[in-house]
């Protein structure tokens, strides 16, 4: 563990007291950052709220963050502050942090070490994780917990079965020689079921990390709902040959630009009238 996620959990352990500020409460960022980077900030903080608004939260004990563009060939990732709920998150409560942990802003928040481990794993070694989304619910923990796993149940699993990684559980992800375990895991894969714990997609966008949580999400859901029949004698799995083809078919769908332009737009208009101010 680095010493910077060794003082945030020192910190969390030793006060029982420490105030978490509202985030309408901080200075709005937009204007002293990067345009580039208030653009992520407020849609990583769009992403938290939809997460909530889709009931993917866990108070606030996972997370969701976004890569920014490198400063002086350094590696940096927004993330939640600890202890704000997903449906309040803005774009300037986020904060901003390099790949050893340190924060590299102005904020009266800390951040959750064990989603420091998880996320600048992913961010530090993959291009492609413009985004990385990390959530505890109770249909996918459900799964994570199944032997086989994600099974092709339904059309939704079997559009993200093929793209799925599997990492065993090591306990709560504290220790940072896990990090290369969950790298090594999850290969080339866009999806990744941590066993006995939750589950975590990537894009390059957060509209498509998004979508294919949702494809995950739901698929675990509907695992659960079949298998409230009884056992599997019960139940239809398509072959490995299906699953291929209907992954093929669907593929398209987590190009950025394709399936998250389909969807997002739609999602911003919604989250405009159900729950504005995520763009503070």
């Amino acid at each position: 563990m680095t010493k910077a996620a060794k003082t945030t959990e020192q910190a969390i352990k030793a006060n029982t007291g420490f105030n978490i500020p509202d985030p309408i409460s901080i200075p709005r960022l937009e204007g002293k950052v990067p345009d580039r980077e208030w653009q992520l900030r407020c849609e990583l903080a769009a992403t938290y709220r939809l997460c909530a608004m889709h009931g993917w939260t866990d108070l606030v004990f996972t997370h969701i963050s976004a890569r920014l563009p490198d400063e002086d060939g350094e590696h940096r990732f927004l993330i939640n502050p600890y202890g704000v709920m997903f449906d309040e998150m803005t774009a300037s409560a986020l904060i901003k942090i390099d790949m050893n942990g340190k924060i590299c802003q102005d904020t009266p928040y800390f951040i959750n070490p064990a989603g420091f481990t998880i996320h600048s794993a992913i961010h530090n070694s993959r291009e492609d994780a413009g985004c990385v989304i990390h959530v505890h619910t109770p249909y996918g923990m459900a799964v994570s917990a199944q032997k086989k796993g994600l099974r092709r149940y339904t059309q939704m699993s079997m559009q993200v079965h093929d793209d799925l990684a599997y990492h065993d559980y090591e306990g709560i992800a504290l220790e940072l020689a896990e990090r290369d375990r969950i790298v090594t895991n999850l290969g080339t894969k866009s999806l990744l079921m941590l066993r006995n714990h939750g589950t975590l997609t990537l894009g390059k966008t957060c509209g498509t990390a998004f979508l294919r949580m949702y494809f995950l999400e739901n698929a675990c859901k509907a695992q659960i709902f079949a298998q409230s029949v009884g056992g599997e004698e019960h139940l239809h799995e398509e072959p490995v040959e299906m699953g291929a083809r209907v992954y093929q078919q669907g593929a398209a769908a987590f190009i950025p630009g394709m399936g998250d332009n389909l969807v997002w737009p739609g999602l911003m208009r919604k989250l405009q009238r159900t729950n504005p101010g995520h763009d503070y």
